[in-house]
């Protein structure tokens, strides 16, 4: 059964009044006692009461997309399912479409000028964003300093004095096994307390590129989202956004994100109203064990790359598809997500060393790093068949040239449409409607000359197919048939 991973973001706020939480945040950061003895965890009052004054309850209330027309976005999406956004349902007589309705979420103070970090999904869509301390039944007004949906932050400012304030931590030092706690408005109760390990840090999940996320086993439910994560030295090492469910509530692996990531966006948000990130141009993929052993490496490693854009920082380098990053800078490069947060981190006009596989052998390039535009959604294109299935007996393939319309929607000068995939590759991840633009890094302009370049490899060998699928490109292994 596949699993719902749900930003544990807004819920609607109970009729029940929240509970408060003590007393004011000191400057000296706290460690929570222990019992080595008897491996007992650590007693985390005395840090609830130095840091929970400055962790607050963010209410929001707006224009909402209910959760059913969420999922009709994007159906044929197979982790749609796998990592949704949290909201709470429609109430009687909204509108089918949009309601309003209100949420609640958490957040901190990190400085004492009002400002406080939340996750950006809490405020998104949001028309006004009330912030409450605890033990306390004053609001603030709260105004969006600036939101990073890429990384799923925002920051806030309110216009208040003498707010007490967050320490804030060191997220590199986090080490799997280490005693955490959260704090937030889970379901509305604030100042809600919960504690758990880091189960990993350096997380990579679907569909979030920027992040490497803390993984932890502490509670973290709706209404948690913005909420701190913090050491046994009362120090925010990041901030709660996700949780891994199959019911919409708390299942034992929940995800925060670095305070050293949030701490960054933060600070752009501030200085210039937006955050600016690197660029290379590259379209990549994550490298298996067959497509290594295609391009003649030791190891699956690095981040092959399926796609450069015209005029980029990568053309202009000399990248080329079938090249493997395997180091950008001086960081190698473990699995392909590594690389779109290096870029990302990489500031514009920056030259950078990267060491490139091409061919079976090892090179260095030098790329100057540009700047990211907006985001922009792929459009998704069917490119229809021409005339004429053909079969390619030494690959299991069943395969149509491409109408020269869809030729030109996608922009190359000739391809095959894969219409079915038999016998000895059929466990090949290649599926129906994919386009066959390229055999081991080699273009090819006609059928006689795609067939050539496959009976260049021997039987039982990998060869490396370029597909286009779904608007974006990819190389998929597919084993020659012996005999």
């Amino acid at each position: 059964m596949m699993l719902a991973a749900l930003l544990a973001a807004c819920s609607e706020a109970p009729s029940e009044t929240p509970a408060a939480a003590a007393a004011a945040v000191s400057a000296p950061a706290l460690v929570a006692t222990a019992a080595p003895a008897s491996m007992a965890p650590p007693d985390f009052t005395a840090l609830v009461e130095r840091v929970g004054p400055a962790v607050v309850n963010v209410t929001t209330t707006g224009a909402r997309q209910p959760p059913d027309e969420a999922v009709a976005q994007a159906p044929e999406d197979p982790l749609f399912d796998f990592f949704r956004r949290f909201l709470a349902p429609a109430r009687a007589g909204d509108s089918p479409r949009e309601f309003r309705g209100g949420g609640v979420g958490s957040g901190f103070v990190i400085d004492e000028q009002g400002h406080v970090l939340t996750n950006a999904h809490v405020v998104a869509g949001a028309d006004s964003v009330t912030v409450r301390l605890p033990g306390s039944r004053r609001e603030h007004q709260a105004r969006v300093i600036g939101s990073d949906p890429q990384t799923d932050v925002a920051l806030l400012k309110v216009e208040a004095t003498g707010l007490p304030v967050a320490t804030v931590g060191d997220s590199s030092k986090l080490k799997a096994g280490e005693w955490v706690a959260a704090i937030g408005s889970p379901f509305g109760f604030a100042n809600t307390v919960t504690a758990g390990v880091v189960s990993a840090t350096e997380r990579t999940l679907p569909s979030e590129t920027y992040v490497p996320f803390i993984q932890t086993d502490v509670a973290v439910n709706p209404g948690n989202s913005g909420g701190p994560l913090l050491n046994t030295r009362g120090e925010v090492v990041g901030i709660n956004s996700q949780i891994y469910s199959r019911t919409g509530g708390y299942m034992g692996v929940s995800f925060a994100i670095p305070i050293a990531v949030a701490m960054d966006v933060a600070q752009q948000l501030r200085t210039q109203g937006g955050v600016t990130r690197g660029r290379l141009g590259v379209g990549i993929q994550e490298l298996s064990s067959g497509l290594a052993e295609s391009f003649r490496l030791k190891e699956p490693r690095g981040a092959l790359v399926t796609l450069v854009e015209p005029a980029s920082p990568a053309e202009k380098a000399g990248l080329a598809p079938g090249d493997v990053i395997l180091r950008f800078g001086d960081k190698d490069l473990g699995q392909a997500a590594d690389l779109p947060r290096l870029v990302a981190q990489a500031k514009p006009g920056v030259e950078v060393e990267l060491e490139v596989w091409r061919d079976g052998a090892g090179r260095t390039v030098k790329a100057t790093v540009g700047a990211a535009p907006a985001p922009r959604q792929a459009e998704r294109v069917a490119p229809p068949g021409g005339p004429g299935r053909q079969e390619s007996g030494r690959l299991g393939l069943l395969v149509r040239e491409l109408a020269p319309a869809a030729r030109r929607a996608l922009g190359v000068d000739y391809g095959l449409l894969v219409e079915g995939v038999q016998a000895h590759n059929a466990d090949a991840p290649l599926q129906p409607g994919d386009v066959i633009v390229g055999v081991n890094n080699q273009r090819f302009t006609s059928l006689s000359e795609f067939h050539r370049h496959v009976e260049q490899a021997a039987p039982g060998d990998t060869v490396a197919l370029l597909v286009r699928r779904d608007g974006a490109s990819l190389y998929v292994p597919v084993t020659v048939a012996k005999g």
